[in-house]
């Protein structure tokens, strides 16, 4: 969410900052736990200060700068000797710097000159900016400032539990709460379910992979009530007809059978959601979606059909209304619009684009047809990693793939093959202790640069503190290894120099950042992108005046239901969802490094409904084994009436036995490439054997 911080040195001793929540108009001066004790991170006791490279023995010992870049350079000489340029892949993160995932896009693909980079945010926000580009002409996450929704009557939340992942982000539903109008819909009665209770709005739980099924009922009562905005589908859609075809075989008593959410509760979800919409004479709605409708294989048709149901009750490009997902990295929008996806250059330019080709090449100073192609998505990268005719070497960049990818067994065989594996981290994770050199790196309050957050909303970040011992900024690693590699000149280690040649690179595209600078951030303007011209104000809100698509016209586009890839069976009886919890992010490498957070939630545990948790013979505290067509994990029992009988949760921020991304599915979404981490088959027993519950 990128709350905002105050940062102030401490005296010497175990932290090196203490850090207070800013009045800010994201988080209005609130932290989560994950906030008020993130400076314990940049001490963590098994911090990595110098570079390490593996030794004879298997284990690691410390090199100097030089000799650990020299010996990356040779690596990556020789492979692509043999290989050719693409013998390289790179995998980035969300939560690099703006400046240093422009660095990186850049370096791919004119010092490696290789086609194979992709990132972390593949596996989050993928699903909603292919479907936002398709329908509304541009992905902007929200589109919209947090606030505006403290003005809405309705605020329907499809798979987001942001009142554990994002705890600031709750205050600005409290208007909606207050006149009955948060609407969640997740198989579990998460804390963010719990917020509609008493009065406050509804919650509907869906059996798990059928959420697109609601959106398709919410929008066949839209249509058959006549409740839609006639006037706006006239001037501002395409595709009408389209839908109502498609939602026709939809109608509540139909999808009941399929979701398992009651007709009526359907049917009052519609008319609730209409009344608050502007044509109806409400104060406005608003749409978000999050992870846990976009991680499927029908991940696109999910958000495409959560736009349909915002369109035709008219709220996006309508201020007080608006559809958005929730972007769940910190800088998940900002790091795709700039180079870090496989398909895309700066400015959320398509690589295939000639006139997009020409202008960055021209940044660049480089020749257009010397850019590389389009890569593949994540899944598909990770997954064949050392085969023939696969990159043999990989340059991994703030992420843990080894426990964040789904069918994570999969892929820590897929790292094993390669020849050379390079990860730049903080900490010693799971994907860096396979690493045949490790690059200690600079964190979030030891460098300059930007952020771009959930609203769009570009976001300065200043160092607070030195780095411990040896750790530099992939800035200086990426020049010192595109020196050693011959590329061009052009790689500065200046965050503001980098964010102005971003600048250059982005103008004129759709994340157009040519009137930022960081005097104009510094002096505490609110840009939102695009910001054209230096004049310019910002776009704190998208689709007023028309949407960036040829016609001016959002698209309608008809959709289906199609159910998880790996659906129940006899051996696989049961639904298992994965998620956060409150205190730990993504792979854990950084929260189980912070004690209070690990005391709070120190292991892996499955959360059972207690006629469920009964029948299998399994009480809290016991050790559960689960299966699924991937492999096996163990997990501490937790038994809670807030969970579907038939489904069963599971967190997915520890590694090893207890990894819920050893059974997690790589079947992805055709068109966004989003793997199906939400919803796969599993059967779950007591373990077997006491050393199987030693393990855990």
């Amino acid at each position: 969410m990128q709350c905002a911080q105050s940062l102030a040195p401490t005296p010497a001793g175990r932290l090196p900052l203490e850090v207070t929540g800013r009045e800010f108009p994201t988080n209005r001066g609130g932290l989560c736990q994950k906030g008020w004790t993130s400076a314990e991170v940049l001490r963590a006791k098994d911090r990595i200060t110098t570079p390490l490279v593996r030794s004879s023995d298997g284990g690691y010992r410390e090199a100097d700068w030089n000799e650990a870049l020299d010996l990356v350079a040779d690596g990556i000489r020789g492979i692509q000797d043999r290989c050719g340029a693409d013998g390289i892949a790179v995998f980035g993160g969300g939560g690099l710097t703006n400046e240093k995932a422009y660095a990186l896009g850049k370096f791919a693909r004119i010092a490696l000159k290789t086609r194979f980079i992709d990132y972390n945010g593949r596996f989050c926000m993928s699903s909603a900016a292919a479907v936002s580009n398709r329908s509304l002409g541009m992905d902007r996450g929200l589109g919209f400032p947090l606030s505006d929704l403290g003005g809405a009557d309705a605020v329907v939340v499809v798979g987001s539990n942001m009142a554990a992942t994002m705890p600031p982000f709750v205050q600005h539903l409290a208007g909606a709460r207050e006149r009955g109008g948060l609407i969640v819909i997740d198989p579990r009665e998460t804390a963010t379910a719990r917020l509609a209770k008493d009065g406050q709005g509804m919650h509907l739980a869906p059996v798990p992979g059928t959420d697109l099924v609601v959106l398709l009922a919410l929008a066949h009562v839209i249509l058959a009530e006549g409740l839609a905005d006639r006037d706006y589908l006239d001037a501002r859609t395409n595709g009408l007809d389209d839908i109502r075809r498609s939602v026709a075989a939809w109608w509540p008593e139909r999808a009941e059978q399929v979701c398992g959410v009651p007709a009526e509760g359907l049917r009052s979800v519609a008319r609730l959601l209409a009344a608050a919409s502007p044509s109806h004479g409400g104060r406005g709605a608003y749409v978000l979606t999050g992870r846990g409708l976009e991680q499927s294989s029908q991940g696109t048709d999910g958000v495409s059909a959560a736009i349909n149901v915002a369109l035709l009750l008219g709220l996006i490009g309508r201020e007080g209304s608006g559809f958005g997902p929730v972007t769940g990295q910190g800088n998940g929008q900002g790091g795709r619009e700039h180079g870090q996806k496989s398909d895309q250059l700066p400015g959320y330019r398509m690589i295939t684009d000639p006139a997009a080709r020409a202008h960055v090449a021209q940044v660049w100073g480089i020749d257009p047809d010397d850019l590389p192609g389009p890569g593949v998505p994540a899944v598909e990268l990770l997954t064949t990693l050392g085969e023939p005719g696969s990159p043999q070497g990989l340059l991994v960049h703030g992420s843990n793939v080894v426990v964040s990818a789904p069918n994570a067994d999969r892929v820590r065989a897929a790292l094993s093959r390669l020849e050379l594996l390079v990860v730049c981290d903080m900490v010693p994770s799971e994907t860096a202790l396979m690493a045949d050199v490790i690059l200690p790196v600079t964190q979030w309050a030891e460098e300059d640069g930007t952020m771009t957050n959930l609203e769009g909303r570009i976001i300065r970040r200043r160092a607070a503190v030195a780095a411990p011992g040896q750790a530099q900024s992939e800035l200086w690693i990426l020049r010192e290894l595109a020196a050693r590699l011959g590329a061009p000149t052009g790689f500065s280690t200046d965050p503001g120099e980098v964010f102005m040649e971003l600048t250059r690179a982005s103008a004129g595209g759709k994340a157009d950042y040519a009137g930022v600078t960081y005097e104009r951030l510094d002096a505490g303007e609110e840009l939102f992108w695009p910001v054209p011209a230096a004049d310019h104000p910002g776009t704190p809100r998208v689709f007023l005046d028309g949407f960036p698509t040829p016609d001016g016209r959002a698209r309608m586009i008809a959709v289906d239901h199609h159910g998880p890839r790996d659906d129940v069976r006899a051996d696989a009886p049961l639904h298992l969802i994965t998620g956060r919890v409150l205190q730990h992010y993504q792979s854990g490498a950084q929260t189980r490094r912070v004690d209070e957070l690990n005391a709070a939630q120190p292991e892996p545990f499955v959360e059972l409904h207690p006629v469920l948790a009964d029948r299998l013979g399994l009480r809290e505290g016991d050790i559960a084994a689960l299966t699924t067509a991937r492999g096996e994990a163990l997990a501490a029992v937790r038994v809670s009436e807030a969970i579907r009988p038939d489904t069963v949760f599971m967190p997915f921020h520890w590694p090893g036995v207890g990894s819920a991304n050893r059974l997690t599915n790589d079947a992805t979404d055709p068109i966004s490439g989003m793997p199906e981490f939400k919803v796969t088959a599993v059967d779950i027993a007591p373990a077997r054997t006491t050393e199987e519950a030693a393990a855990l």
